[in-house]
């Protein structure tokens, strides 16, 4: 059909009596059920429509009250995060957010999940993952320069955990090197929490000069709506709603649930929506993301207090016989929605075709607020689009503390807190090493492109990236951070330990951390257990954001992360921005010169609860969690970042994983130059009283970092901590090349070889993911 003919419909905005496709299956009570919604929201739709909804209805409604699109059981609680800033441009309820980082330049940013799909179909799952969070940053006028994954598995003695992790990491890495931009940071956990349900959350970076911000808006009476990308299929149709549901063991069946990714044809689009932004042809854009057309088209249309009138017969399609509940329900990658300027319209469609895409006006911009979808003139669908997009129930439910976590938590670590002898604590340490959560992630991004665009400054292994901005002279840096062990045994605790990680990442290279993203992973709300943890780990996040001054810009919140009733571990994942003023003051995080002074900042304390020791070394998740005090966290980071643009530092390194001793050795086997030795006294390092062997060598406290600074430069470095009230110490030396590193502490001193820990650093995952391992389906 032509556009002419589109224009000779009736009129948009006509009230046309809806109709019922023939066909359409009745409306039954298990039918509604099968879409997710309740009775009592089925209800609530019949009171909004007046009318029993069409089958075509029936799904919009199924994909826009799902958990994916309506957060109904978290809005409530995020409510309460922190949003607002100076550098704040564009907070929540955006593709993404926008913050200010100077000179006439924004940073778009923002993290989502694909933790179903990726389960099902791990490499088309992860590829498909990173397509989207893409598309929401250049939506809103912003270039990609960078990618981020935060990624969560079983153990990597097992099987299915190998070929998830194989797939997954694969498709991060070809989709972002197809597309030309680079992955450069991210984190990746191994935990049997994990095993059946991974979590892929990947977090993308984007700058933009601040006037071309643009926004997902549809308005003007009459605009042209226009469908643009990739012909729509029938892959992922209800991806939203499968994504707020249980993953249960016939998940498998839900493969043609999973879209399929086409990486060149992102490209094409990226370079073509940056051009009609550029050139101002647009009124708004929006990725037709979770819920495909039907998310893209009742959002943009609610932003601006509008409606919109389409015609999925215009709609270019890739397969024969599609409804319109398929249509508008696909989520066929590639695909963006556009609300041209009507005097743009031809200019629109030179653009896209000279791009080599598909460009379909499909409707116009209406002023009476209704979501109206025809098939070839027929009414198909009539939904207010308000009540649609904003009033989708939500629900405040009772939390309840597991009786499995209070046994967790009260358990007598007092067993596990000491050593006999010094090869007891040289075998935890290499233990330690060879765990998969603390080694060396080399096998994942060498197969990343982590370098293209030529803007990263540090890459993968270093505590945060940092890439050049166009601001002369200024930088980026970024971090994804969150413990999921750590939220099991304190929701609240997990939720602030997530937030004040990352902010000490970000500002061990020398940035002032400005805002997060986030993502929450959690299992079903509707557990009161589950709930619990929901509802906690939320308020940690909030209480550290405003300590921090770091608000919420946006993310994704992934719910029924679960498997036979059996929920992931809650794991709220952080994406930190910040901003290093002056590049060439930017701190790496690994030992650089022999000869450095080796410090501490922060104080350790007797806390090896919930930690990798226990966990790798003894099997045991079990006692509290590391206490996250938000005035040292504070102060922490404002040392880190005073001190990095005084030039006080020569690395620095958080601590986090493995406690003190695991973080001198990665600074060690990371060094500049090559692994080098070392010599360090952890009784020299601040430390509360009481301590334990364990709690010393590998107790996670919080707000602690390992620093180096030249001969002669720690008064310097002191002076600095005093003025913040950090306590410093100065424990070591940096040794030469192929040195032992000689830790001495709690009575114990050992000196392995560091050539013998960089061995059995590098080589655990990739020992694990080795040929003879084997990688099964």
């Amino acid at each position: 059909m032509t556009d002419l003919a589109l224009e000779r419909r009736p009129a948009a905005g006509s009230r046309d009596r809806v109709e019922a496709r023939p066909g359409d299956p009745v409306i039954s009570a298990a039918l509604v059920a099968e879409h997710g919604l309740s009775s009592e929201e089925w209800e609530q739709i019949l009171e909004l429509m007046g009318r029993e909804p069409t089958f075509t209805e029936l799904g919009v409604f199924s994909a826009m009250w799902s958990e994916h699109c309506g957060y109904k059981n978290s809005r409530p609680l995020l409510k309460t995060l922190p949003t607002e800033s100076a550098a704040v441009v564009q907070g929540p309820g955006e593709n993404a957010g926008v913050i200010d980082v100077g000179g006439g330049w924004g940073v778009a940013f923002k993290i989502e999940s694909h933790n179903h799909p990726s389960a099902v179909e791990p490499y088309q799952g992860a590829a498909t993952g990173s397509g989207g969070i893409l598309r929401d940053v250049f939506t809103m006028g912003a270039r990609p320069i960078a990618i981020f994954d935060s990624l969560h598995f079983g153990s990597l003695d097992s099987p299915q955990s190998r070929y998830l992790f194989d797939g997954v990491v694969r498709g991060v890495g070809d989709y972002g090197n197809c597309v030309g931009v680079p992955t450069v940071g991210g984190e990746a956990i191994f935990d049997p929490a994990y095993e059946k349900n991974p979590l892929i959350n990947v977090m993308c970076i984007g700058v933009l000069p601040l006037e071309r911000l643009i926004r997902g808006e549809a308005e003007g009476v009459g605009n042209p709506v226009m469908a643009v990308g990739a012909r729509t299929g029938r892959d992922g149709i209800h991806g939203a709603t499968f994504a707020s549901e249980e993953l249960d063991e016939e998940a498998l069946d839900s493969r043609p649930q999973v879209q399929v990714g086409d990486p060149f044809t992102e490209k094409l689009l990226l370079e073509a929506s940056l051009e009609l932004i550029e050139r101002d042809l647009l009124v708004g854009i929006q990725d037709m993301g979770a819920a495909g057309l039907t998310s893209s088209g009742t959002e943009m249309a609610a932003r601006s207090g509008s409606g919109i009138d389409i015609d999925v017969a215009y709609l270019p399609v890739r397969e024969e016989g599609m409804t319109p509940y398929e249509m508008l329900l696909s989520e066929s990658q590639e695909r963006m929605l556009l609300v041209a300027k009507p005097e743009h319209e031809a200019d629109v469609r030179e653009v896209l075709e000279r791009w080599d895409l598909q460009a379909a006006t499909i409707g116009r911009v209406t002023d009476d607020g209704m979501f109206r979808v025809r098939e070839a003139g027929r009414v198909r669908v009539e939904i207010p689009v308000k009540p649609l997009v904003d009033d989708c129930p939500t629900y405040v439910r009772e939390g309840v503390m597991s009786p499995a976590v209070a046994e967790a938590r009260a358990v007598d670590l007092e067993a596990y807190g000491s050593f006999a002898a010094d090869g007891d604590v040289d075998e935890a340490l290499r233990t330690l090493l060879d765990a998969p959560v603390i080694a060396s992630r080399r096998w994942i991004y060498e197969q990343y492109d982590t370098t293209v665009q030529t803007n990263t400054l540090a890459g993968p292994g270093s505590d945060a990236a940092v890439l050049r901005l166009p601001a002369a002279g200024r930088a980026l840096a970024a971090s994804t951070d969150g413990n999921g062990r750590h939220t099991w045994l304190d929701p609240r605790t997990g939720g602030r330990a997530a937030v004040a990680e990352a902010a000490r990442n970000v500002a061990c290279s020398g940035a002032q951390p400005l805002a997060v993203t986030n993502c929450l992973n959690f299992g079903s709300p509707l557990r009161p257990e589950v709930y619990y943890q929901l509802s906690g780990a939320v308020r940690g996040m909030g209480e550290a954001c405003r300590a921090l001054g770091t608000p919420v810009t946006g993310g994704n919140v992934s719910l029924y992360n679960e498997t036979g009733g059996q929920p992931v571990y809650p794991t709220p994942v952080i994406g930190m921005l910040g901003v290093i003023e002056d590049l060439e003051r930017c701190v790496p995080s690994a030992f650089q010169r022999e000869g450095d002074e080796i410090w501490v900042a922060g104080a350790t304390r007797d806390e090896i609860g919930g930690s990798e020791y226990l966990a790798a070394c003894h099997g045991v998740v079990a006692g509290l969690p590391p206490a996250v005090d938000l005035e040292e966290a504070s102060a922490l980071v404002d040392f880190l970042v005073e001190g990095a643009a005084d030039g006080a530092f020569a690395s620095a390194h958080d601590c986090s994983d493995g406690g003190l001793a695991v973080a001198l050795l990665e600074c060690a086997i990371r060094a500049s130059g090559g692994p080098v030795g070392c010599t360090a006294d952890l009784d020299l390092a601040p430390a509360g009283a009481d301590l334990s062997a364990a709690g010393r060598w590998f107790g996670e406290s919080h707000s602690r970092v390992v620093l180096t600074c030249r001969p002669g430069g720690g008064e310097q470095l002191a002076a600095h901590g005093r003025h913040h009230g950090v306590p410093v110490s100065h424990v070591g030396t940096v040794g030469g090349p192929d040195g032992p590193c000689r830790l001495t502490g709690a009575g114990h001193t050992i000196a392995p070889p560091v050539r013998e820990l960089a061995r059995t650093y590098e080589e655990a995952i990739p020992r694990r993911m080795s040929e003879e391992a084997g990688i099964t389906s």
